[in-house]
């Protein structure tokens, strides 16, 4: 055992050679390289033009290339062409220090496209006395596989419960296509105005199907700017089915035509997950779900308002997170899917109370 001097003599010692550093900078060199070739997140810094200056040394084992390689290459070129509009449109607002987010997919060396989040930020150079780009890249490919899993769960289990009502509507055409064709065999007059018909029915059946394909899809990523009556209206065709088998009606109102820009897939996952709930809440009683559409200052906003019994005070916080749900067979996961979709697009979810009865789902979008 050491004694009580020698134990704090040894201690001194320790304290003495202790050395802290309060930056990057400060690092001895060899700590610097470390870092630089062994971080997870790729370092960026580019000009005004977008040409790389610098590059950690990670670049080799996040996209492949070794620094050298890009250093003096143009930026953009490793982008994925659906993500160049967006970035460069995201720049171009970017005032100076700002911090911008986002995600896009970036070239590997193999041909591939890995899913990376960008942090970037436009900072003044001394040294050039102009205003460079810094960025920091990090890999999120195993954060959007799981959301992909996700939503891809959500999706089949939304086409699962349309399945029902799907195959009566269907049938519905169907069965009127097969008594004009009986008709037709047995010779009768008037065979123009039944091909009208018998073309009218088909492309129900067509419109519901696509429609249906539609959600067992993945998710795309392709913002480009959009009607919002469209894409309402397409929603609205595909949940009919499961309307009309719990005796409720779909009304849309809107005034002026209404755009933004969104990736269609995305957002109409939005509408299908929060009208498909409107509909559930109405299963026993019915009656009407009404969609508003309008525009608030320099938001799109659409109210999905149905008739139910509402939403406890105490759940309108909890209903947004994963996994909870009240719901017999509910997987928990459609406005958490819903709500991050949302948040990717710049937009918002909220709950109110309608009265006297009724809950209000307020979807806003930032216009075009």
């Amino acid at each position: 055992m050491k004694d009580k001097s020698e134990q704090t003599s040894i201690e001194h010692q320790y304290t003495d050679s202790m050395v802290s550093y309060t930056s990057l900078a400060d690092l001895p060199p060899v700590f610097q390289r470390w870092i630089d070739s062994y971080g997870f997140d790729l370092i960026s810094v580019c000009d005004q033009q977008g040409v790389i200056q610098y590059v950690t040394a990670s670049s080799k084992r996040l996209i492949g290339y070794p620094k050298d390689v890009l250093l003096g290459t143009y930026s953009l070129d490793y982008v994925s062409p659906q993500d160049k509009h967006r970035l460069l449109k995201l720049h171009r607002s970017n005032e100076i220090g700002e911090l911008v987010t986002s995600e896009v997919q970036v070239k590997h060396r193999s041909g591939t496209y890995v899913w990376v989040e960008v942090v970037s930020s436009v900072v003044y150079d001394p040294n050039t006395h102009s205003h460079v780009f810094i960025a920091v890249l990090r890999d999120i490919s195993d954060r959007k596989e799981a959301e992909e899993m996700m939503i891809r769960s959500e999706k089949m289990s939304v086409a699962g419960q349309l399945a029902a009502g799907i195959a009566h509507e269907i049938r519905n055409p169907l069965t009127s296509l097969k008594g004009f064709l009986q008709l037709l065999q047995a010779g009768i007059e008037g065979k123009d105005e039944y091909y009208s018909i018998m073309g009218e029915e088909i492309d129900k059946i067509e419109n519901i199907t696509s429609e249906l394909l539609f959600i067992s899809k993945p998710m795309t990523n392709d913002p480009k700017e959009e009607s919002v009556l469209s894409l309402m209206k397409d929603v609205c065709k595909l949940m009919e089915t499961q309307a009309h088998l719990h005796n409720v009606n779909l009304t849309i109102k809107q005034g002026e035509p209404i755009k933004v820009y969104c990736d269609r897939s995305q957002i109409k996952q939005v509408f299908i997950n929060i009208i498909k709930n409107a509909i559930e809440v109405m299963s026993e009683s019915g009656g009407t779900v009404t969609i508003n559409v309008y525009k608030r200052n320099d938001t799109a906003c659409m109210d999905i308002v149905d008739e139910g019994p509402g939403i406890p005070v105490h759940l309108i916080d909890k209903i947004k997170e994963p996994f909870f749900t009240t719901k017999k067979n509910g997987t928990g996961l459609g406005l958490m899917i819903t709500n991050q979709i949302l948040e990717k697009h710049k937009g918002s979810l909220n709950i109110l109370d309608n009265e006297p009865r009724g809950s209000i789902f307020r979807i806003s979008l930032p216009l075009q």
